[in-house]
């Protein structure tokens, strides 16, 4: 008998996966597809997106074929700062413009100048003033850089939404993509901001589906369940929103180590936003408030820079056990919290501008990595701490299966709970949980989520 699973698409910068999973939300198959990037107009690296669309189709095509599953639905995660710009016909008009793009700073000044400046826009719409990675403000560069694509535009779609759309062929919206630092929503007035509607970019956005919801459609031939698809942070957040009821913080990590937190409702204020925190809305339309930094990225640049100084492998850290004697000895280099990257407007810390011949070998290096890096962390999560009695923090991701990251963590928070949430892949599970109604007759398990304890040892960050 077929074994009755959802197939999840998880589209990353960097692997591009796809899942099923049975009932009890077990991996039953797995697949990884890398691809290499391609360039835009201006010759800026962006994600391919013809490749990326024949994927989807083939690997649904083939999946189909696999007489051992029933696949009863289909749903994508994915990052969701990036449009994709679909004509009459619903074929792309544009490349996937990368979130990492430099944006026009004539274009910026116009924008803010127009609608009241930075402070009054970022505070508004709960989106720090990120260029690129506001995706609304890719619909205003595109209107006044490119009018003729602009005016040929039939629907803009964040990109989990044009997965879904592969398949469904209704392009719709989702509050997880349009509440993520889009510069698009008003979290005042729970609606569209208003300088959306003045450029006349409403009408290039689709009706607004239910994350949580599914729609029916013939797939290959069968009847099947598609969710709209979600964004990946806010996917992530799902197994534990749904397993845990008193108060945390999630520090999701990955290429953006991101703090989370649904028990904080309090305004952003303008230090916050100063400091990238941010808002997103959840699956469940409730505000989150959220910070973020780019610490995933700077970890894997920075450990190559010390695997080819040592001529070690770039994986070496993959080996090495926590020493807290090691920890110790390097705490007072730990001086400095970050110094700005002038490119993309990102956070690095104080690592990058070290000197990797004062240490002795690519272990110690890679310590003081960690430990520059976890003095920004301390910074970034203790913004959405304030303001909400939490007394306890897991870590998902690639950071939670690090034993000198989570130690050094756990030190950095001697107050808190500190746990490694091992969830297997989060991001997946919660776009599947999101429409669990739709395709699993069972109770949600309680065992998503395997939690480690970190206790805070005699080294402080």
């Amino acid at each position: 008998m077929a074994i009755p699973v959802i197939a999840i698409f998880d589209v990353g910068k960097t692997n591009k996966k796809v899942f099923l999973f049975d009932e009890r939300y077990n991996i039953v198959l797995e697949r990884t597809s890398c691809f290499e990037e391609t360039a835009d107009e201006d010759g800026d690296p962006c994600d391919d997106l013809r490749m990326l669309t024949s994927w989807v189709h083939d690997t649904v095509e083939e999946l189909e074929k696999l007489s051992k599953f029933d696949i009863r639905a289909i749903n994508f995660s994915s990052y969701g700062a990036s449009f994709v710009h679909l004509d009459e016909n619903g074929k792309p008009l544009t490349p996937l413009y990368n979130y990492l793009k430099p944006y026009p700073e004539h274009l910026k000044r116009q924008f803010y100048d127009l609608y009241g400046g930075e402070v009054k826009i970022a505070t508004e719409t709960a989106s720090p003033v990120l260029g690129n990675l506001n995706s609304g403000m890719q619909l205003y560069r595109l209107k006044y850089e490119k009018p003729e694509v602009f005016d040929k535009v039939s629907y803009s779609l964040h990109l989990p939404q044009y997965l879904s759309y592969l398949l469904t062929g209704a392009p719709y919206a989702d509050i997880t993509s349009i509440g993520c630092h889009t510069g698009l929503w008003d979290f005042r007035k729970n609606d569209y901001h208003e300088w959306v509607s003045k450029e006349g970019i409403m009408q290039k956005l689709p009706p607004v589906f239910p994350s949580d919801s599914a729609l029916e459609v013939n797939v290959a031939g069968k009847q099947r369940f598609v969710g709209v698809g979600l964004h990946d942070s806010s996917a992530a957040f799902i197994p534990f929103i749904s397993s845990f009821h008193e108060p945390f913080v999630l520090l999701s990590t990955g290429t953006w180590c991101i703090s989370l937190n649904a028990f904080n409702s309090s305004p952003l204020t303008v230090e916050e936003l100063n400091n990238d925190c941010l808002s997103y809305i959840s699956y469940k339309r409730v505000p989150v408030k959220a910070s973020r930094l780019f610490a995933g990225s700077e970890h894997e640049q920075q450990t190559k820079r010390i695997a080819s100084h040592f001529d070690v492998s770039p994986t070496f850290y993959q080996k090495l056990k926590f020493n807290p004697l090691l920890a110790g000895k390097l705490r007072g280099g730990s001086e400095g919290t970050g110094v700005l990257k002038n490119n993309s407007n990102l956070i690095a810390s104080a690592f990058a501008s070290r000197d990797l011949s004062l240490f002795v070998s690519a272990e110690e290096a890679y310590y003081q990595l960690i430990l520059d890096l976890l003095k920004l962390q301390t910074k970034a999560t203790s913004l959405v701490l304030e303001g909400a009695s939490v007394n306890r923090i897991f870590v998902d991701g690639g950071f939670s299966k690090n034993s000198i990251y989570m130690n050094l963590l756990a030190s950095a928070f001697p107050e808190m709970e500190v746990y490694a949430a091992s969830v297997a892949q989060a991001t997946s599970i919660g776009a599947a949980l999101a429409i669990h109604k739709y395709w699993n007759k069972q109770p949600i398990p309680a065992n998503i989520i395997d939690l480690k304890f970190y206790s805070a040892s005699e080294i402080a960050i």
